[in-house]
């Protein structure tokens, strides 16, 4: 029987109490109310009490309060969401067990979409920067309506600060261990009388968490990263407003985190790169017509270089390795220390993938105003058009094979509404549908590729009710959908370069409360997912003595699935100065049929079943708690915990992370316009697995498959100061 820490037997306490919360009579007299939340992502600007879906919002405090560079560092705020590594950054995520975990020659159709100021940022992951971040919101269950295609599993919005008509800004200082030290400024206001603006940079570095031994090297998998925004702001008219942001990101990142040795020293002697350089440019406008009719309109363009390339064996050169003396030494090998393995026992090879990215959207949109609902004013209603093309250009340089070049093209087109149907004072529906033709146009230096043309259907139907004042139920049915599309030319058979869209339908049950005279707020909502003709991606790998080894990797809708579970959130004033923040999750994602085989063919001896084996990237269990508490106007106080239970990293290997828990801290003093800070995270220097494979890599043991894993963040510490105006 599975043990479970003790937060979660904290959890299951303060469970009960939330269900119970409402019979305590609260009748405090100085009652502190907590700040209403408002959801951008959605159609219409909504509180997240209001809104009939799971929804969790981290916000700017969240965010100080971890001292958060990037999204990987403050998304155990959302219960069920995960992410895998695999790089300097945490760059897929996952959310209700449905997402990617990497990216090699094959393209890519992402699951979890991320937008950045309304421009589509998805399965670019390592710009998802926290430097001047208003807010993040991250939207489980599909998106058919809103989305569409990249949002089968979910959304997360990052929204930056916004410009502002006072004039303000600040200054800001970091730094902490791993010679980590960051600089960052921000300046907004008005320009003219109806225009604003804001720019905002930051400059992050950090030497990383890995010792090459070899190089004599501490920051072969450094942390380089330059941001900037800048927003614009017009009042057109009373009626019409402008908006223009611009976000760049230059990251130049390197890569060396797996070790021989499953620890943090390497031995590489040609360490990877994981670099982004992004120009992304969004232009909206927004105008009420008449008291009947918004038009919102947005145009989008993004285009990004990015690198990603590592050191495939892990260590230097055509390598001897001394059996008694572990450790590397050049050719020739000196045997008066030991027995030693001939350069050819060993490989030498480096892997790298260049990718060019463009993306351009058009999205218009109407919606109801004041006078406008139908259907003898019952109905509010929203229809738009959405257009987008996107390329992806990739060149391979791998040191077994040819140049491989690819050219990935893919056009967008979408009709979408949604209407929403008061049934009464305390009930009303939400029901929407998006037609999206999707085209996928893809070209090899192998003459192997696809041209395929499909339309996809996506929506949902809501039926919510307003208890009392303090309780909002709602019951959604949701379909999702993520197009299908071809692997690359290593897939050797022609009936496997193909594949097809899978679908995802969604029950889900939800319950929203305010309680204690609005001093706690309850989110829960359990979920039921049906997946169909379910993408996987396939992976074995051959390999001969001596050699490196040979990954063959596809996607194929091998398989269905379910996943089943329960979200629960929190934030609770319990005192004036005390503020609790809590967030748990608990997911069955498991395999209904799924066989994958042990090599690229279809021999039945060699099928291995899965069924009924949990899903990659799908902990059991996520729970995230904060306290938050000021001591006195000027000193506040901060301390979190996180968890996670242990996971699969793959659906194609059985190997599987550890269960841990973390712990941070904050410490901070304020003095009029000056902030000084003192932080940590995972203060009790835990290990956290953020990726692993299985397969040989070690001569010492003749290349035997082994357990390989990427270790995330160790203990860091710091401090910060801020000076605002």
């Amino acid at each position: 029987m599975k043990t479970l820490p003790l937060s979660f037997a904290i959890t299951s306490a303060i469970t009960t109490m939330l269900t119970s919360a409402n019979a305590i009579s609260a009748e405090t007299v100085d009652a502190v109310e907590l700040d209403t939340v408002t959801v951008s992502a959605d159609f219409r600007n909504s509180n997240v009490q209001d809104l009939s879906e799971a929804v969790t919002v981290i916000g700017a405090d969240n965010i100080e309060a971890r001292s958060a560079q990037h999204l990987e560092s403050v998304l155990s705020f959302a219960p069920n969401v995960n992410y895998s590594s695999g790089a300097s950054r945490g760059r897929y995520f996952q959310i209700r067990g449905i997402g990617e975990r990497s990216q090699f020659i094959d393209p890519l159709n992402p699951s979890v979409g991320l937008m950045i100021d309304g421009i589509d940022m998805t399965g670019l992951g390592g710009a998802a920067t926290l430097f001047d971040v208003e807010q993040v919101e991250v939207l489980r269950g599909p998106q058919g309506t809103r989305f569409g295609a990249n949002a089968l599993a979910g959304m997360i919005n990052i929204k930056s600060k916004a410009a502002t008509k006072e004039a303000e800004g600040y200054v800001a200082v970091k730094a902490g261990n791993y010679n980590t030290h960051s600089e960052s400024a921000a300046i907004s206001g008005s320009i003219t009388d109806n225009v604003q603006g804001r720019l905002a940079i930051n400059s992050h570095q950090s030497d990383g968490y890995m010792e090459n031994e070899f190089l004599d090297k501490e920051n072969t998998n450094n942390i380089d990263e330059v941001v900037a925004r800048g927003k614009l702001a017009a009042q057109l008219s009373a009626n019409t407003n402008l908006g223009l942001s611009y976000f760049y990101a230059d990251i130049d990142n390197g890569y060396d985190a797996f070790s021989l040795d499953n620890n943090r020293t390497t031995y590489s002697d040609e360490p990877g790169v994981d670099a982004q350089e992004t120009h992304a440019f969004a232009l909206s406008l927004d105008s009420k017509l008449n008291s009947s009719v918004i038009l919102e309109t947005e145009i989008t363009t993004a285009k990004s270089d990015v690198e990603y390339s590592y050191d495939e064996d892990w260590a230097y050169g055509q390598y001897t390795w001394i059996s008694n003396d572990p450790v590397y030494t050049p050719d020739p090998c000196d045997t008066t220390q030991g027995p030693c393995l001939a350069p050819t026992d060993g490989y030498s090879s480096t892997d790298q993938y260049l990718r060019d990215y463009q993306r351009n959207s058009f999205d218009i949109r109407m919606l109801s105003a004041e006078e406008g609902r139908i259907f003898a004013g019952s109905t509010d209603w929203v229809v738009g058009f959405y257009h987008q093309t996107r390329s992806e250009d990739l060149v391979r340089n791998y040191t077994w094979d040819p140049q491989y070049t690819s050219t990935l093209d893919v056009t967008s087109t979408s009709l979408y509404t949604e209407l929403t149907t008061d049934l009464s004072e305390q009930s009303r529906i939400i029901y929407g549908v998006r037609v999206e033709q999707w085209q996928n146009d893809f070209e090899n230096s192998l003459s192997t590729g696809s041209d395929e043309t499909e339309m996809l259907l996506g929506g949902q139907f809501t039926l919510e009710s307003l208890v009392n004042n303090d309780h909002l139920a709602y019951v959604s049915l949701a379909r999702g959908y993520k197009a299908g599309g071809a692997n690359s030319a290593s897939v050797i058979s022609e009936d496997k370069r193909t594949f097809e869209t899978e679908y995802n339908n969604t029950l889900e049950l939800g319950l929203k409360s305010s309680l204690l005279n609005d001093e706690l707020v309850t989110r829960i909502a359990a979920f039921y997912i049906q997946r169909k003709n379910q993408q996987v991606k396939q992976s074995f790998v051959t390999q001969e003595t001596g050699e490196a080894p040979d990954f063959t990797d596809f996607i194929a809708n091998a398989a269905e699935g379910k996943n089943q579970g329960i979200e629960i959130e929190s934030q609770w004033q319990v005192l004036e100065q005390l503020r609790w923040d809590l967030s748990f999750g608990y997911l069955k994602a498991e395999f209904t049929d799924y066989e994958i085989s042990a090599e690229d063919d279809d021999d039945a001896s060699k099928m291995i079943d899965k069924k009924g084996r949990a899903q990659a990237l799908a902990p059991e269990y996520s729970l995230a708690s904060g306290l938050s508490f000021s001591a006195t106007e000027a000193l506040t106080f901060s301390l979190e915990s996180e968890a996670k239970d242990e996971f699969y990293f793959s659906d194609s290997h059985d190997e599987k992370s550890k269960a841990y828990v973390l712990w941070h801290a904050r410490i901070a003093f304020q003095q009029g316009p000056f902030q000084a800070a003192l932080f940590g995270r995972n203060l009790t220097g835990k290990e956290q697995e953020v990726r692993g494979f299985n397969f040989g890599n070690d001569p010492r043991d003749g290349y035997s498959n082994t357990r390989w894993i990427q270790l995330g963040e160790p203990r860091l510490v710091g401090i910060e100061a801020r000076y605002s105006f």
